[in-house]
């Protein structure tokens, strides 16, 4: 990489880490300091407190991903840490679970996940976009795991809810700092407005479709996993408080996997990867639909969420990086619009059906129908084409079709 490179790629992970930090911290005392709130007690409306966020993120990823290709990536970036912030403040000052859900609401309409990847994109080339890709999502797990850590002792020392979203919105205005004085700038084309991206440009791509549905399968198999695997850790002995030491090394021991991962793609072999990822996917799911019934221990536990966050930081990686090559330049924040839209209803599909058929038939029957999703998806997935870097094209002589070469092998 180089020095532009890095800088961009630490500045966009660090801001999708501000932003999904203060998510993050919620997520282990929601329930219980909701249930405070006038209106708390009701678990639907709870639910909902926690859900709408997803819905609303659905909802704009693609407008705002569009609007990033017309109007430019950091004006968007910088409005949507402006508006999750006055969600943040909104649900920090709210006295019922309505207000609440309110401003979830609002926070979600803060979707600046497309236009995020589409800048990393931009700003890096196409042999180092895999890498940039996989410092968001590293980022991500680590603040995942960070927040399991921090988040009861945090909700104590700032008085619940309202102090942990008060954070919330001080982080994003951090993120803002960092948008307008860390990142580099873009691309000029974006900055003034020349690009026109447009859905029609990217949304009946046949092999833009494959990653779109990828992604949907990732995250609804993941959120429905995480309904069960904490309730399988506690069975097995260890007090929810401790959870963190069973994720946080199964996080840090899977980035050692993404060196190899590095090395595959320089070496023209970033299909393959994205293969062994989906497989190795389903088999983390085939593991888990076998142990869930026998109650496993913690350390088995353990051992599977380690090769799970392999697949996933792996798919976390590879995904947004094809679709940034696969989708024309001016269009990209359309193409990853579609594409967060589609994570974003993953998630949403995943704690939905993973809570009924977890009440209805069991765990077992959770991680059933996710080691089906998963081989759906490694059979649509087979035939993905993958381009080539720029640097390793032929130019095209006078006259000669102009498509982007693409490996079909492995």
């Amino acid at each position: 990489m180089t020095g532009l490179e890095r800088r961009a790629s630490f500045s966009l992970a660090t801001i999708f880490s501000l932003r999904m930090l203060g998510l993050f911290l919620v997520l282990p005392v929601f329930a219980l300091e909701a249930a405070h709130l006038p209106g708390g007690h009701d678990p639907f409306m709870t639910r909902l407190a926690m859900g709408i966020y997803g819905l609303t993120q659905a909802m704009l990823q693609i407008p705002l991903g569009l609007a990033s290709d017309r109007y430019g990536r950091k004006r968007v970036i910088v409005l949507g840490l402006i508006v999750f912030g006055a969600g943040s403040v909104l649900a920090a000052c709210a006295g019922s679970i309505v207000g609440l859900i309110a401003g979830r609401a609002l926070q979600g309409a803060g979707a600046i996940s497309a236009a995020v990847t589409a800048l990393l994109a931009d700003l890096t080339r196409d042999e180092v976009r895999t890498k940039g890709m996989a410092m968001v999502g590293a980022s991500i797990g680590l603040i995942f795991a960070l927040s399991l850590m921090v988040a009861p002792t945090l909700d104590n020392l700032l008085g619940g809810l309202s102090g942990l979203f008060t954070l919330t919105a001080l982080l994003a205005l951090l993120g803002i700092v960092v948008v307008v004085w860390v990142t580099p700038p873009e691309p000029r084309g974006h900055a003034v407005g020349e690009s026109r991206g447009r859905i029609a440009d990217v949304w009946a791509h046949s092999h833009l479709w494959r990653l779109y549905l990828g992604v949907f399968a990732l995250h609804m198999a993941q959120m429905s996993m995480w309904g069960v695997v904490p309730g399988l850790l506690a069975h097995a002995g260890l007090p929810i408080a401790q959870h963190w030491h069973v994720y946080l090394p199964a996080v840090l021991l899977s980035f050692i996997m993404l060196v190899v991962i590095f090395g595959m793609e320089r070496g023209g072999h970033l299909r393959a990867v994205l293969r062994g990822g989906i497989a190795l996917l389903l088999l983390v799911q085939l593991a888990l639909w076998r142990l869930a019934p026998q109650w496993p221990g913690a350390w088995t536990i353990g051992i599977v969420l380690f090769f799970f966050f392999v697949a996933f930081n792996v798919l976390e990686a590879t995904q947004p990086s094809l679709v940034s090559r696969l989708a024309p330049a001016h269009a990209r924040g359309a193409a990853l619009g579609i594409y967060n839209t589609l994570q974003a209803l993953g998630l949403f599909a995943g704690g939905a059906l993973g809570g009924l058929l977890f009440k209805y038939a069991g765990p077992a029957a959770v991680f059933e129908v996710t080691t089906a999703l998963a081989a759906l998806w490694l059979i649509l997935a087979w035939p993905q084409v993958v381009p080539l870097p720029r640097s390793r094209q032929r130019q095209p002589q006078p006259g000669e079709q102009t498509d982007p070469p693409t490996r079909g092998g492995s």
